[in-house]
């Protein structure tokens, strides 16, 4: 396995999901969009879009944007693995022909995900949703949100999460391909960064996430393993 991590700012930088892959020795290579060429991706299986403040619509701004909604075409159309996470997320939508649009408010801190019921069983999020200690599966459980916008579920694809403030979550689209809103990578380190620029509660924050932290870098850990190992069939 080669995996491709595209980095859309220095600050949202792939966290736990780094730590996994170097941990189990896979083989891992980060491009900062801003100021990186991407390298030949025919070499790479897996290909994980991180966050960052701007928006999808913003292309003639940042136009690596372009690049990676074409990139995320060319991994789904080869049935190839593919993350995305927040702004990643909102990039897969967008390639898949869905319009990213203002959510109802900023979404920051510790909120619940409601998993949905569908026909089609999901062993990643299975995973996912499966507390590390108890190991019994939660259809609710806390997430680490950072976002403003939003998108409408793709055609085709399925719909995995709510939040009461953002009706789509995370969807997946084929077998391989995942978009998760909220921020499933994150360090507590990252979080303390991200707090110093934002009018949030930090105080809160802060306290959820010596709460929630544990379990959810514990849960993180279970997806990955499916994720980059395994079929989700």
């Amino acid at each position: 396995m080669s995996v491709l991590i595209l980095k859309n700012i220095p600050a949202e930088g792939p966290g736990t999901i780094e730590d996994f892959l170097k941990e189990n020795n896979i083989n891992y290579k980060i491009v900062e969009m801003s100021s990186e060429a991407l390298p030949p991706v025919g070499e790479y299986d897996t290909l994980i879009i991180m966050g960052g403040p701007m928006s999808v619509n913003e292309t003639d701004i940042y136009p690596y944007i372009s690049k990676e909604i074409e990139l995320v075409r060319e991994f789904i159309n080869k049935e190839k693995k593919i993350l995305g996470i927040c702004l990643g997320a909102q990039i897969i939508a967008r390639a898949l022909g869905s319009e990213i649009y203002a959510g109802p408010a900023k979404e920051i801190g510790w909120y619940d995900i409601e998993l949905q019921e569908n026909k089609d069983t999901d062993l990643l999020i299975t995973k996912f949703a499966k507390h590390p200690k108890a190991e019994d599966f939660r259809k609710r459980f806390k997430v680490f949100h950072w976002h403003g916008e939003t998108f409408d579920i793709p055609t085709g694809a399925v719909k995995i999460a709510r939040s009461s403030l953002y009706p789509n979550q995370a969807f997946r689209y084929g077998k391989n391909a995942y978009a998760f809103q909220f921020h499933i990578e994150v360090t507590k380190g990252m979080i303390y960064e991200w707090l110093k620029n934002e009018p949030v509660d930090m105080a809160k924050i802060k306290k959820d996430t010596e709460a929630f932290y544990e379990d959810y870098s514990g849960r993180a850990m279970n997806f990955y393993k499916g994720f980059f190992r395994e079929s989700n069939t």
